[in-house]
């Protein structure tokens, strides 16, 4: 079985755990590395996927600033979304070359994952025809946008464990009419440790790999 790193890193802002990112692709494309999975909280943030419209941000830049909202323009595929503070972000970088050369089938994967986690919670999730993310009912409560490059993975899911939804009502989340939830409305109270470690224990059983922890957290770093 392969190995897969767990990476604890607290709450990091945006642009340090896209840096961060981007030299561990570098060192899994090299073999230095072995496959990562970095688990983390981001300080309030919106992104715009590669295929994301501006239209689907609601308010004005200095609205954004207003709230301490940074906006970041990315390369995951997708459109718009919010990440903040209460909301478990996974970002695995793996070798697809070393599990499937199949980007559908590595969505539909990280899908996986958080569905048989939420089910852990009782929370019934699914997925939805012709959509990416994770769903209970018509209500979005993971979002999935990924790239890959030289068939290693970045980017990746946020799943609202307990986030505050109302900062979703500047943007038209995912470019979708749908609303959104968070396990906390569904009715969980679990805590981000313990979900961020059955979504790993999920992540290891569908990707087939073993985990290994490190609980390096890099603080709240902006």
């Amino acid at each position: 079985m392969r190995k897969c790193v767990v990476r604890q890193l607290g709450r990091v802002g945006y642009g340090a755990a896209l840096e961060l990112q981007l030299e561990l692709v570098r060192q899994r494309q090299e073999g230095l590395i072995p496959d990562q999975l970095l688990l983390l909280e981001h300080p309030h943030v919106i992104t715009i996927g590669r295929n994301g419209k501006a239209e689907h941000v609601l308010v004005s830049l200095e609205r954004l600033r207003q709230q301490g909202i940074e906006l970041w323009h990315t390369d995951r595929g997708g459109d718009v979304t919010y990440h903040g503070p209460g909301q478990l972000v996974g970002y695995p970088i793996i070798d697809l070359k070393e599990w499937k050369r199949d980007v559908v089938a590595y969505v539909r994967a990280l899908e996986e994952v958080l569905i048989r986690a939420l089910l852990e919670f009782h929370i019934p999730a699914t997925r939805r025809a012709g959509v990416t993310g994770v769903w209970v009912e018509d209500r979005k409560i993971a979002a999935i946008g990924v790239h890959i490059s030289r068939w290693v993975t970045y980017h990746g899911f946020a799943l609202n464990v307990e986030t505050d939804l109302r900062y979703f009502q500047y943007i038209v989340p995912c470019g979708l009419p749908n609303p959104v939830t968070s396990m906390r409305q569904e009715g969980s109270s679990a805590s981000m440790e313990t979900v961020s470690e059955r979504v790993a224990h999920h992540f290891g059983r569908v990707f087939d790999r073993e985990l290994q922890w490190q609980n390096i957290a890099m603080g709240r770093i902006a």
